[in-house]
Parts: structure tokens; C-alpha cells; sequence
């Protein structure tokens, strides 16, 4: 690996370890074994460096999304794509990776919640934001991400944002009452319910 790998994997244990707002350039060269005009020189900026690292940290950890869901077979989700049994497949590998301990969803708040102070940083995760709720819209009903149109990104991949941001907040906070992924599907067999009878 060269310096500009190093540096990216050296701010994802940083990350890991210190968070966001603690981690210093310091603590990435000494944890990559690199030097401090490599940061600039890669990536203009430490918060920029950190930024990316979390992105990766992210897509790395969306594989556990998609694989070992009971009654699917390896890699992929149970479930028909669109079904509400997919829906629970997918939600259970989701909230599994909250389980974890030193999840990375508790850096996931501390990145929410500085985001104003940080509107470079901000920038960079909401591009990256977008091209998530692509990929959950493949995720849940299948297809490739580069089919799924623009308005669909809007709408239904921002549904499945909406709700992985709530499940987020909701076990960092009260894990004895954050809902479970039968929970939520039944919350919204409930509301396709109610929208039936109307």
C-alpha cells in the first residue's frame, strides 16, 4: 500500500477508536505510520480524509446488509424483492450491525450532530447519503444501482433513509425499546392496511 491507503486505513481505526471530533492528524499518521504532509498532499484536509474514511466504513459495512439473512441464501436477503418478508430480512441484517459492540453507528450520531460546524464535511457525506439510499433501494427491491431513476431515489430510497436514521437514533438512545425488524414490518403491514381500506 502506499501513503494515500495507509492514510485511509489508519483514519478508519482512528475513527473507530476516537470518534470524529477527538481524532487528530497526529493520531492518523502515527496510526498509519505515514507523516503529516501526506495528508494534505492526498487529501487536502484531515477532515476531508476522515470524511472519506467514514464513507468506506459505511460501504464496507453494507455488505453485512444484504447477507446471511435467514432464509436467503448466502449473500443475499430472504424474500422475494418487494416483499415484506425481504423487508424483514433486510431490517434484521441492519439492525444486527447496530447489536455489535463499537458499532459504527454511534460515530454515525456524533457525524449527525456536528454536521452544521462542519459544512465541508456535511457536503461530502450527503453526496454520499444520496448514492446510499440508491443502494438500499436495490437492497430491498432489487435490480441494479445504476438502473434505479432519480425520482425513485427521492421518494422511496428516502423512505428507507428516513427509517434507517430513525433505527439509528433509536438504539443509541433505548435499545430496550428500539424496534426490531418484525416490529417494523408489522408497523407497516399496519399501514398498508389502513391505506387499503380508504
Amino acid at each position: 500500500m502506499g501513503h494515500r491507503e495507509d492514510l485511509l486505513e489508519g483514519a478508519k481505526r482512528c475513527l473507530l477508536q476516537k470518534g470524529f471530533t477527538r481524532t487528530t492528524a497526529r493520531d492518523i499518521v502515527k496510526e498509519s505510520g505515514t507523516n503529516l504532509a501526506s495528508i494534505g498532499y492526498h487529501y487536502g484536509s484531515k477532515d476531508a480524509l476522515l470524511a472519506q474514511a467514514y464513507v468506506e466504513l459505511v460501504e464496507d459495512m453494507s455488505v453485512a446488509f444484504d447477507g446471511g439473512a435467514e432464509g436467503g441464501p448466502a449473500g443475499e436477503p430472504g424474500g422475494e424483492p418487494g416483499s415484506l418478508e425481504r423487508f424483514t430480512a433486510v431490517w434484521s441484517n441492519i439492525i444486527g450491525t447496530m447489536r455489535e459492540p463499537g458499532s459504527l453507528w454511534r460515530l454515525s450520531m456524533e457525524i449527525v450532530a456536528m454536521g452544521d460546524d462542519m459544512p465541508e464535511v456535511r457536503d461530502h457525506l450527503a453526496r454520499a447519503q444520496r448514492e446510499g439510499a440508491r443502494g438500499l433501494v436495490t437492497l430491498f427491491m432489487g435490480g441494479r444501482e445504476e438502473d434505479v431513476p432519480e425520482e425513485t431515489v427521492d421518494t422511496l430510497g428516502g423512505f428507507y433513509v428516513t427509517l434507517l436514521m430513525g433505527l439509528m437514533v433509536q438504539w443509541s438512545f433505548d435499545r430496550q425499546h428500539a424496534p426490531a425488524a418484525d416490529r417494523l414490518t408489522a408497523g407497516l403491514r399496519q399501514v398498508i392496511e389502513a391505506a387499503d381500506r380508504r
